[in-house]
């Protein structure tokens, strides 16, 4: 999230999910995540979380056999949160990157990620330094999408928000020219009522973007045991019916 998002004061939501199956020993694995960036975690109007990134956190405990207990937390503070032991794991569409790398251990990949700019349908877009020169580009903090724009396109004034969902509020009411975000997260934007009149624009200006589960430095065990789940998960299938709930291709 980027691939790869408020303040960092928690939200102090938390959801017991309970599976089928024998009782385990272990203590219940808390997951944190951010709960604002649909499709892949969200909240709706009765304080229940779902989504792709939801969906499969589910599916690994299920194969795992542990119980497992959510935790709604903003972008900004979701590492830290990790690292202060708030959570055990974080599954909120997160980016591998060698900074993030230093500071957490990252599983195998579970989808991956590509970056793309959407504008409206009838403005061309060169997305090139000379062309985006004094342009407004939306993007959220501390993703990979807010340092692609800082690092390729100099001219450009970026607007950082707090939730994706504001910055396409600000694109859709033309305070903002355009936005870079995750292909996906776009693309399911784009297929809105409020994201009729926009569309991608270009070519991906970044792909092959890893998208994996953080957890804090020294639980090579749990690592483990998780990346074993994945493999599990694709290869039995229920990764595909994942999938198929919420987009028409593969993202794996």
């Amino acid at each position: 999230m980027t691939g790869v998002r408020t303040t960092a004061l928690a939200l102090a939501v938390a959801a017991t999910v309970a599976f089928a199956g024998p009782a385990v020993a272990e203590e219940p694995l808390r997951i944190g995540t951010e709960g604002a960036y649909p499709p892949f975690n969200m909240v709706d109007e009765n304080g229940d979380l779902h989504g792709f990134d939801i969906d499969i956190a589910n599916a690994l405990c299920a194969e795992m056999e542990r119980e497992c207990t959510f935790v709604i937390q903003d972008w900004d503070g979701i590492i830290p949160g990790l690292l202060a032991g708030k959570y055990d794991a974080i599954v909120a569409s997160m980016s591998v990157t060698e900074e993030r790398k230093q500071a957490v251990d990252f599983t195998n990949k579970y989808w991956t990620n590509k970056l793309q700019f959407i504008a409206p349908t009838d403005v061309d877009l060169d997305i090139s330094p000379e062309g985006m020169a004094g342009k407004t580009v939306g993007a959220q903090r501390a993703t990979i999408s807010a340092q692609w724009v800082e690092e390729n396109l100099p001219g450009v004034e970026i607007k950082l928000y707090d939730t994706q969902e504001n910055a396409y509020l600000d694109l859709a009411s033309g305070r903002i020219d355009a936005i870079i975000a995750d292909m996906l997260v776009n693309y399911e934007w784009l297929q809105s009522d409020a994201g009729a009149d926009f569309e991608f624009k270009g070519e991906p200006v970044f792909e092959n973007d890893l998208i994996a589960i953080a957890l804090r430095k020294g639980n090579a065990d749990l690592v483990e045991e998780i990346n074993a789940a994945i493999d599990a998960i694709v290869e039995d299938g229920t990764y595909a019916e994942i999938n198929a709930k919420y987009f028409p291709f593969s993202i794996y």
